[in-house]
């Protein structure tokens, strides 16, 4: 189903639009529109996994042992030397 509305764009993003319709890039505005609304739907569900990732590894961290945490002295050490 499809929704008819309105929307108002700076000259510079209706250039934009022009010109790519222009070019065949898209079949009208409402595609490249539709195309960038697409793009911002799956960058959200992307970032919301990542997140999910995030959140889920630091939870797992926060079940580690401090006896099982790596000692950093010797890594600084190293990064030290090599800075």
């Amino acid at each position: 189903m499809t929704h008819k509305t309105t929307l108002s764009f700076t000259d510079r993003h209706h250039r934009f639009l022009t010109e790519k319709v222009g070019e065949g890039v898209f079949a009208s505005q409402s595609a490249a529109v539709a195309a960038a609304l697409e793009q911002m739907i799956r960058d959200e569900e992307e970032r919301a996994i990542l997140l999910d990732g995030m959140a889920n590894e630091i939870r797992a961290r926060m079940q580690t042992s401090r006896d099982e945490y790596v000692d950093p002295a010797p890594v600084f050490a190293a990064a030290r030397r090599a800075i």
